[in-house]
């Protein structure tokens, strides 16, 4: 999960420099394809290095928290061709919930790696304790001019975590006309991910074997795996177009087409099997389809007052798991004076649920084909809210800080709660803190 907002920390730009100014802020959000819509040509001092650095934090309230380290090297030659380099280290520590849900007494559920088992008290959502990870990222890009009014660029991306391999390329290639105040550019990536779970792989629905421990025949956990790893390919396709309206003002238009087949699963996810009084029964693994396409519009218009600078975004991200989002993004830049700023930062988020989400299952009904209690895909509504500060140092380096709230909402999704759910909070809020702090130098 990418958390930290790359953008490199905006100066105070004059009139004369609004144009690539704003251009240049622009396609730095861009990441769909992880390369940049719309490469633009910048003077440069011969064979310079820039970098920008950031550590990020963020807390779920007694559930999951991140830290993140990013640093970026970008390296400009004097044809103008560029190298971009980025590390980003990041650790995953805390609970996360399995997908069941609360009950009116104690619940035992299994370890995902199947020795041992953890105990989750009446009445609270069922959280994992032993959620973490490591993750090492390496990404590379090459940008230049391949003719007139045209740019190439070129990437590779490495992740890797304790169970999860990723490899990815892309290319985009970008054309300016009408004087260089329009952009068109058109992007390609390819990632191949395997992932080996502890535990491996459950078979679809099978309900949680008990823990085993050292001394234990582990027979009854094997009986419920069908391998140890399994993998996926992600194949995405943007078309983007950039336009300087005037001397204040320049829009962004994005299309994006993505595949991803293989396993989509989450392999430690379970249901509840429930009876008409609402009562866990048995808990059973999740089965989601093995492909998914996603496709979204993306629209950005950044406008310069005489001092500040308002940038808004929309995206609509619609799939065929029948998922549907509105994500409406809004910065304002309010410079302070001696390179100084302060930019509050507002974003709503608003998602429909997949056709297969279920909080949980009935026992007296036929079991789907696919099915699952994972609220990241059930309906919700989010929003962030935060402030952003930013200075310029006596060296002429960069340094900000950003301190944001998130609040995430899951909903119902017209599933009624049957029996003694009625009284369980089986949609909790998720609440965040976000600290970030970034320099660049």
């Amino acid at each position: 999960m990418q958390l930290i907002n790359e953008s490199k920390s905006k100066k105070t730009v004059n009139k004369k420099n609004l144009k690539a100014a704003l251009t240049l802020a622009t396609t730095a959000l861009l990441g769909s394809v992880q390369v940049s819509a719309t490469p633009t040509s910048v003077a440069a001092e011969e064979d310079t290095w820039s970098f920008d650095s950031a550590f990020l934090y963020y807390s779920e309230a007694d559930r999951v928290s991140a830290a993140e380290a990013v640093f970026n090297a970008k390296k400009t030659y004097s044809d103008d061709s560029i190298l971009n380099l980025k590390l980003t280290v990041d650790a995953l520590t805390g609970a996360s919930a399995n997908g069941a849900v609360a009950q009116p007494d104690v619940q035992t559920f299994t370890r995902p790696s199947g020795k041992g088992d953890y105990e989750i008290k009446a009445g609270e959502t069922p959280l994992d304790d032993t959620f973490h990870d490591t993750r090492v990222q390496l990404n590379a890009q090459w940008t230049q001019a391949l003719a007139p009014n045209v740019t190439g660029s070129v990437g590779g991306h490495l992740s890797k975590e304790y169970d999860y391999l990723s490899l990815g390329i892309n290319g985009n290639i970008a054309y300016d006309f009408n004087k260089k105040n329009s952009t068109i550019s058109f992007g390609l990536s390819h990632f191949q991910d395997t992932f080996t779970p502890e535990g491996g792989l459950p078979k679809p629905f099978a309900s949680m074997p008990l823990a085993y421990h050292d001394s234990d025949d582990e027979s009854g956990h094997d009986a419920t795996r069908m391998g140890s790893d399994d993998d996926k390919t992600t194949s995405d396709i943007m078309v983007g177009f950039t336009q300087v309206i005037n001397r204040r003002m320049v829009t962004q238009f994005n299309y994006s087409y993505s595949v991803v087949d293989g396993y989509l699963t989450d392999p430690f996810k379970v249901l509840s099997l429930l009876n008409n009084q609402g009562l866990a029964q048995d808990y059973l693994y999740e089965n989601r389809p093995d492909k998914r396409t996603k496709q979204s519009v993306f629209a950005q218009t950044k406008y310069h007052f005489d001092e500040t600078i308002l940038d808004v975004s929309y995206r609509y991200m619609w799939d065929d798991w029948e998922i549907k989002s509105h994500t409406v993004d809004t910065r304002f830049y309010i410079p302070l004076g001696n390179g100084s700023y302060l930019e509050p930062h507002l974003r709503f988020y608003q998602q429909g649920a997949a056709q297969f989400y279920q909080p949980f299952l009935m026992e007296d009904d036929a079991t789907p084909e696919f099915a699952s209690a994972d609220y990241r895909i059930g309906e919700m509504t989010a929003y962030t809210v935060g402030l952003k500060y930013g200075m310029k140092l006596a060296d002429g380096n960069d340094l900000s800080f950003r301190l944001e709230y998130y609040r995430q909402d899951p909903k119902s999704a017209g599933h009624k709660a049957p029996g003694a759910l009625a009284d369980m909070e089986i949609y909790q809020s998720i609440d965040a803190i976000i600290a970030q702090v970034s320099y660049s130098f």
